[in-house]
């Protein structure tokens, strides 16, 4: 396996320590970058390319939602998993706007953190279901959508929910990449979402998904 290369920002020394320490302990990952700085992070990408970037939300200076935001304009298909407590909702809804791929709590284990990484760098996404409850709840009256979906959408619909990628969604379903893509299009068009985060809260708020 190819080893996975992982940035950390965070503005707690010893969180930050703790968590090179935990990637340190699992085969192929490794940090290649950590800051306090949400700035000296943006200078590291203009010559440097992670492979995961663990993003805390609340910092100084320059905030999580500010530095994701900055990081995929410089880097659109840079790969960042939120970093974050339990209460901070006021922030998910910006994060996921910013385009983070994931989220994971800060009180998680070493199992999650592990898999979230794995997950997200394999090109799917990762959201820690205390945090999609809490997305859920609070968007209880929104993602409307405008149109019912087919049985082949539906299908596709829980796969991508469950985090799984298109090519290996075509390949459980025995259809092409492309056809997949195809469908995935219109489920975000008949969800009335942008992000995999909104399509998961839409899914569930209209019983497509279950968590």
């Amino acid at each position: 396996m190819k080893q996975i290369k992982i940035a950390i920002i965070d503005d707690h020394d010893l969180f930050r320590e703790g968590i090179r320490l935990v990637i340190g302990q699992i085969e192929n990952f490794e940090v290649v970058f950590d800051t306090s700085n949400g700035n000296l992070f943006l200078e590291f990408l203009q010559h440097s390319f992670p492979d995961v970037v663990l993003m805390d939300i609340s910092m100084p200076l320059i905030d999580g939602v500010e530095t994701t935001r900055k990081a995929i304009e410089l880097r659109p298909s840079l790969n960042i998993i939120a970093l974050t407590m339990f209460s901070d909702t006021t922030n998910y809804t910006k994060m996921i706007n910013a385009g983070v791929k994931g989220f994971v709590l800060k009180k998680s284990t070493k199992f999650e953190l592990q898999q979230a990484i794995s997950v997200v760098f394999e090109g799917g996404n990762y959201f820690s279901q205390e945090i999609i409850k809490k997305l859920a709840f609070r968007s209880s009256n929104g993602f409307q959508g405008t149109d019912h979906l087919t049985n082949r959408e539906i299908d596709i619909l829980n796969l991508i929910c469950k985090g799984f990628t298109s090519y290996e969604i075509a390949e459980k379903l025995f259809i092409s990449a492309k056809t997949v893509e195809t469908h995935r299009s219109n489920i975000f068009l008949k969800a009335n979402v942008r992000n995999i985060a909104g399509l998961i809260v839409w899914a569930i708020n209209n019983n497509y998904f279950s968590i």
